[in-house]
C-alpha cells in the first residue's frame, strides 16, 4: 500500500489562495468607500434624503464588508502552522464572504421597511446637495469597482466585496437620478423609489454569494468539476481497476482540494500509477492538491466507510 500528494501543496503563510493576489486592490477600494460614506452620511443626515441615507448604508457594508475580505486574507496568510492548523485558517476568507451576504440582506430589508413608511408622505429632499454627493460617489464606487473586478472572477472573497461596491455604484446611480427628478420635477416619489429598487438590486446577488459561501462551508464538490468524470478519467489511468472514497472540495476561491483511494492491477507499479494519478487530475481538472492512497487489489485492508 502506497500514498502520496502533489508537490503543490497547501501551505499557510503565503498568498496562494485568490484573495491573496489582490490585497492592494482590497486596500484602494477600501480607502475609497471611507472617503465616499463620509461624505454621503454627512449630506444625508442634512438633507434627509432616503436615497443617499440608504446608500450611505449600502457604502458602510462596502467599508465592512472590505476590511473583513483584508482580515480574512492576513489572517489566512499569516496564521501560524500549528498541528491543529493542518490546512492553516483559509477558511477565514469564505466567512467573510458569507459575512458579507449577510450584511447586504440586512440592508436591503432596512431600506425596504424606511420606504415602506415613506411612501405614503414622502419628505421634502432638495435635489441639488444630493446630486453632488452622488457624482462624488459614483466616481469613488465606479474606480473601486474596476479595481475589484478581476478578482471578483477567482475570490468569493473578493467578490464578496465586489458586490457591495457594484451595489453601491448602481445606488450612487440611483441617488443622482433621484436627485436629478427632484430638482426637475419636485417629485417627492422619487427618493423612496429609488430606494427601493436599490435594495431589489443587492437581493438577488447576495443570495448567490451566500449560496457560494455555503457551498464551500459545506465541501460541496466547486461548481465547474464534474465529480463522475473525475473518477471515470482516474479509472482510465492504466494500472487502475477501482476507485473509491473520492471527495473533492474548495478550502477557499482558487483552492481546490482531492483525495481518494485507487486499486492497481497486481502487475502495476504503485509509484507510476500514483505520478499518472496526479498528472492527469491537475492536467485535466485543475486539482493540483491530490492526496491518493493507492492500494493493490488484494489484502489492501482498506474497508467502506459508513458515511
Amino acid at each position: 500500500m502506497g500514498a502520496g500528494h502533489s508537490h503543490s501543496g497547501i501551505e499557510p503563510g503565503g498568498a496562494a489562495s485568490a484573495s491573496g493576489r489582490h490585497v492592494r486592490r482590497l486596500w484602494m477600494a477600501l480607502g475609497l468607500g471611507l472617503i465616499t460614506l463620509l461624505a454621503q452620511v454627512i449630506v444625508g443626515l442634512a438633507t434627509s434624503s432616503l436615497a443617499l441615507l440608504s446608500d450611505s448604508a449600502h457604502v458602510f457594508t462596502d467599508v465592512l464588508g472590505v476590511s473583513m475580505a483584508l482580515v480574512a486574507v492576513m489572517v489566512a496568510q499569516r496564521a501560524a502552522a500549528r498541528a491543529d492548523r493542518t490546512f492553516g485558517l483559509y477558511r477565514a476568507e469564505v466567512f467573510a464572504a458569507l459575512f458579507n451576504a449577510v450584511l447586504l440582506f440586512a440592508v436591503a430589508a432596512w431600506i425596504l421597511y424606511e420606504a415602506s413608511q415613506r411612501l405614503s408622505d414622502p419628505p421634502e429632499v432638495p435635489g441639488v446637495p444630493v446630486i453632488a454627493v452622488a457624482v462624488v460617489g459614483l466616481v469613488m464606487n465606479v474606480t473601486a469597482f474596476a479595481l475589484l473586478r478581476s478578482g471578483a472572477k477567482e475570490s468569493l472573497n473578493v467578490r464578496g466585496a465586489y458586490l457591495e461596491v457594484m451595489a453601491d455604484m448602481i445606488g450612487s446611480f440611483g441617488v443622482l437620478v433621484s436627485g436629478v427628478l427632484t430638482v426637475l420635477f419636485g417629485w417627492r416619489y422619487a427618493d423612496p423609489l429609488i430606494g427601493v429598487g436599490i435594495a431589489l438590486f443587492v437581493l438577488p446577488r447576495a443570495f448567490t454569494l451566500a449560496r457560494g459561501a455555503l457551498r464551500i462551508l459545506l465541501q460541496h464538490a466547486p461548481a465547474g468539476i464534474d465529480v463522475d468524470a473525475v473518477r471515470a478519467d482516474v479509472v482510465a489511468v492504466e494500472g487502475v481497476v477501482q476507485v473509491h472514497d473520492l471527495h473533492v472540495w474548495t478550502l477557499t476561491s482558487g483552492m481546490e482540494v482531492a483525495s481518494a483511494h485507487v486499486v492497481i492491477t497486481p502487475d502495476a507499479d504503485s509509484a507510476v500509477v500514483l505520478a499518472a494519478v496526479q498528472h492527469m487530475l491537475a492536467a485535466r481538472h485543475g486539482l493540483e492538491h491530490a492526496t491518493v492512497q493507492v492500494e493493490p487489489a488484494q489484502g489492501s485492508g482498506c474497508h467502506d466507510l459508513s458515511w
